[in-house]
């Protein structure tokens, strides 16, 4: 039951913000605001669920590795705490092109959650509250407190939205259905309504988690053993590699098999996903099982990978096995893969039904176009991942700050970074299921490279005033020597003498008829510029990741001047800015679609507008001359 109206006091404590949700999101949105000078509160379910990580135990993966390496760049906590508590390490895409190298860790879960927790409790200007927030308190059309359920208002002047999954949620496996949150803990059931009441508009969305497996039931002989990188790269661009050398604990890898899909065909009359049972859209690029056996039959198997929780549990992640079929089913169809045919089940898979909103009522600061002084991160956005949520999470917090020190708010466009293609995806497109980051995504992912965040978004950061004058004077020093090693490479002479001749033939390369520079060398693609040290007489020693930039900047320069130009074109578009105050309907040839996309959305520039569906390039052109002539 709710409180009682005779029930409400006022705190007298008073906040600049208020962050509703301590998971990945809310923690990078709280450090923020207090480390921007805020007097800032987080309230959480349970203290104890503090950067929780209630399905996958890692941080990064495919194009999430380039969203922690951003979040870090700009002064974010969550690169750092993963290399204070990952187990195993590994980049990925090694074998293709630098764009798409992406860094991996397995992390301990209840070991991250701990360090984060204690980075947050060590913040000056942050205070932690265990309580559920009920209503937002408005004024005028502009935010004034936050009220809790037992009645307490804690007045503020900005409040940032992170409920991950929480709101009116609900965990589904085959007919039983729970009004919990993840993890079996407790979930926020009253804040909807306070949000729909302000005009907020909702959606109900699902995603899922694989069952838990005790260690001891698996029969590790009969999977592939998938080991950590021999030399492990950190995330955070401030920590010392060799610092975080060490022992890596082993993934494994596993597969489905037609006795496997089989079962789940025949009970698939049972799974909730496909009796109706779930209401929520379920994310597409992190399918169920279920999912994949529908959706591809000709698939004779599926990849399945044995992940460690951590160090000090026995729990195994099924990783590539999500389901909310019934538990005899589960155990029946767990137990048909190789390797788990004795599996001991420690938590039951299922699927989870939360409420969260249509992002296209953000501006691209993340704060509700209709609601001043609100602001929103994370899975509530309709995204998924955890690293999606930290980086929303982050930006959100900054703009919070900032529109209380009547700053102009912060913007990353789609060319400086993953986390502008985020934002501007989720604000821009109609997502109608949970958002995932990708690759593919980018544009410009030739030279939004999770290796060149730092040298991207870093002097951000110090604008901002998430990073110290130490680690900006760091980046200069960087950037000074990366130019003047490509400046030397370049001018540098190599001529055909017997030395060389032999290192060229050792790495099955042309011998040189006459001489050459370093740098044509370089840009042979079995040749690198570490390789040809040894006939590089005048190579100064500098830091790995200074050479790694020299190697990349003259292997694809090419291509790099290329995506270059594209994005001043870009650009331009993006500079074209939209006045607030335009009526679509006295733009003369706009087609009536277009109107009405334009009229929700409320785009900030002609670029954006572009990219929103059911807006043709004929619109764009009206729109163009319409903006030209105010």
């Amino acid at each position: 039951m709710k409180y009682s109206a005779n029930s409400v006091w006022e705190n007298k404590d008073y906040y600049d913000v208020a962050v509703v949700g301590a998971g990945h999101a809310g923690c990078e949105a709280a450090l923020a605001t207090a480390r921007l000078g805020m007097k800032t509160v987080i309230f959480t379910v349970s203290v104890d669920s503090i950067a929780l990580m209630p399905c996958n135990p890692n941080i990064g993966g495919s194009s999430k590795g380039h969203l922690v390496r951003e979040l870090d760049a700009l002064g974010g906590e969550m690169g750092k705490v993963i290399d204070r508590t990952f187990i195993q390490s590994k980049m990925l895409n090694k074998s293709k092109g630098p764009a798409v190298h992406s860094l991996r860790a397995q992390a301990d879960k209840a070991n991250y959650s701990k360090e984060m927790r204690k980075v947050l409790q060590n913040q000056e200007n942050l205070d932690i509250r265990q309580m559920e927030v009920t209503d937002i308190l408005t004024e005028d059309g502009k935010v004034t407190g936050v009220q809790t359920y037992s009645g307490a208002i804690y007045r503020c002047r900005a409040v940032v939205l992170c409920t991950g999954t929480y709101l009116r949620a609900r965990c589904i496996y085959g007919d039983v259905s729970t009004q919990t949150g993840p993890n079996g803990l407790q979930p926020a059931n009253y804040l909807t309504e306070s949000l729909k009441s302000l005009g907020v508009k909702m959606y109900r969305f699902k995603t899922g988690t694989p069952a838990r497996i005790d260690r001891n039931s698996i029969d590790f002989s009969k999977m592939e053993e998938q080991k950590g990188d021999e030399r492990i790269v950190p995330f955070s661009f401030t920590t010392n590699p060799e610092e975080i050398q060490k022992e890596q604990v082993s993934c494994w890898l596993t597969y489905t098999n037609e006795t496997t899909h089989e079962i789940i065909r025949k009970n698939l009359d049972r799974s909730p996903l496909y009796s109706g049972i779930i209401e929520g859209t379920g994310p597409r690029y992190c399918p169920s099982i279920e999912d994949k056996v529908v959706k591809f039959p000709d698939k004779d198997r599926h990849q399945v990978f044995i992940e460690p929780e951590g160090i000090d549990t026995s729990e195994m992640y099924i990783g590539g096995m999500s389901s909310s079929l019934p538990e005899d089913v589960q155990y029946t169809m767990y137990r048909s893969v190789a390797g788990l045919e004795n599996a001991k089940i420690v938590r039951n898979a299922y699927a989870i039904e939360y409420d969260c909103i249509d992002a296209r009522q953000l501006k691209n600061t993340l704060e509700f176009k209709n609601i001043e002084g609100l602001f929103s991160g994370g899975q509530f956005n309709g995204s998924s991942g955890y690293e999606e949520a930290a980086v929303q999470g982050l930006i959100a917090g900054i703009n919070a700050s900032r529109k209380i020190q009547n700053k102009e708010g912060i913007v990353i466009d789609r060319s400086e970074g993953y986390i502008g293609v985020l934002i501007d995806d989720l604000v821009t497109k109609e997502n109608k299921e949970p958002y995932r980051m990708m690759t593919s995504r980018a544009e410009y992912r030739l030279i939004l490279r999770q290796d060149n965040a730092d040298l991207r978004l870093t002097k951000l950061g110090y604008e901002i005033g998430l990073i110290d004058e130490e680690r900006y004077k760091h980046l200069l020093k960087k950037e000074r020597e990366i130019e003047e090693e490509i400046s030397r490479v370049e001018h540098t002479n190599i001529g055909t003498s017997k030395d060389v001749q032999n290192l060229l033939i050792k790495y099955e390369s042309t011998p040189l008829t006459s001489g050459t520079t370093l740098a044509e060398l370089i840009r042979r693609p079995e040749l690198n510029y570490d390789i040809l040290a040894p006939i590089d007489k005048s190579r100064p020693v500098l830091e790995e990741s200074v050479t790694e930039q020299v190697n990349i900047n003259i292997k694809y320069n090419g291509y790099i001047k290329r995506q270059l130009r594209q994005v001043d074109q870009f650009k331009k578009m993006e500079n074209k800015k939209i006045p607030d105050d335009i009526d679509y309907e006295d733009v003369k040839s706009l087609r009536i679609e277009a109107k009405q996309k334009l009229m929700q959305i409320k785009p900030s520039s002609i670029g954006q507008a572009s990219r929103i569906s059911g807006v043709s390039p004929a619109d764009i052109s009206v729109l163009l001359v319409y903006v030209s002539a105010k």
